[in-house]
């Protein structure tokens, strides 16, 4: 063989079927619990989730939120707190997609969508402040880049795949309860996957201290 020995691998793979994927004209379906950039939500009156309390900035291991709280003004307050997220930034550079923000927020203001497809050509744009990550009244998502084949706007329009909290409430003994906060535009989201709907009152869990 000689010479032609080193072609044995790629002539044996050259009549077997492709395996690959021809990116991006073909996307593989995503989990639904998958971790994309993230959104700030607003309740069906219009009104902001976030309470500015700072806990997802706090838990974040890589130090990528920046978030600073405001008093609501009492003749037009923005979120039904005391206070509302007056400056809330995330570093895309440094963020990990990890999902701890969504889990610490205690009003579901922050969840994470399936949009992965981000690029910047300068450091500040990667820095998402409140006019990339809240959405409007109306539930939609604005994003800095233009729709192409490698960005897909629709991954901002489907909240019933964006990721949540592990389970509601954070406890374990509410799955298969629907429990999620109506979101603007959209209304109740669907339960995820593993969840059914509400169980009957009489098959919900006793919370602790109750029975």
């Amino acid at each position: 063989m000689g010479a032609w020995s080193g072609f044995a691998v790629t002539f044996r793979q050259m009549f077997r079927r492709r395996v690959t994927t021809s990116y991006p004209e073909e996307k593989r379906p995503k989990p639904v619990r998958f971790h994309g950039r993230h959104v700030l939500n607003r309740y069906p009156d219009g009104m902001e989730k976030c309470i500015g309390c700072e806990l997802c900035a706090g838990v974040c291991p890589a130090r990528c939120i920046y978030v600073r709280g405001k008093e609501n003004p009492p003749n037009a307050p923005v979120s039904p707190g005391e206070r509302y997220g007056y400056v809330y930034e995330i570093n895309m550079l440094r963020c990990i997609f990890c999902g701890l923000c969504v889990e610490a927020c205690p009003t579901e203001a922050i969840t994470m969508t399936h949009l992965f497809e981000m690029s910047v050509t300068h450091r500040r744009q990667a820095m998402y402040t409140r006019a990339e990550l809240l959405m409007d009244e109306q539930g939609n998502v604005p994003h800095p880049q233009p729709a192409s084949p490698l960005v897909d706007l629709d991954e901002l329009r489907r909240p019933d795949g964006w990721m949540r909290a592990t389970a509601p409430a954070g406890r374990a003994a509410y799955e298969g309860m629907v429990s999620w906060t109506p979101i603007a535009g959209w209304g109740l989201p669907p339960a995820e996957r593993g969840q059914a709907d509400p169980t009957p009152e009489d098959e919900v869990p006793e919370k602790e201290g109750e029975g």
